[in-house]
């Protein structure tokens, strides 16, 4: 498999949780973390059920939710933040 450069993420629609990774310049355990959680949006495709992250959507809240963590916010303060954004 040939790893894609940043430009060719840019371009996506949808990244893989390592691609995700990649473009945001954080691990692959963060983004599966995260994803574990609830807080990343991602479809499910093929038969194994691969995730699919939406580029932007996703890109933007793992920032965001690195950013709350950068400011002292714990984690399940950060979880309630997005499901109240969810749920109002």
């Amino acid at each position: 498999m040939i790893k894609r450069t940043i430009e060719q993420l840019k371009e996506l629609e949808y990244l893989k949780m390592s691609e995700l990774a990649e473009y945001c310049g954080v691990r692959y355990s963060t983004v599966k973390y995260y994803s574990e959680l609830g807080l990343l949006p991602y479809e499910q495709r093929g038969e194994r059920l691969t995730k699919y992250y939406p580029r932007e959507e996703a890109s933007t809240r793992l920032k965001d939710i690195l950013t709350m963590r950068d400011e002292g916010k714990s984690v399940p303060e950060v979880i309630n933040f997005f499901r109240g954004i969810q749920n109002g």
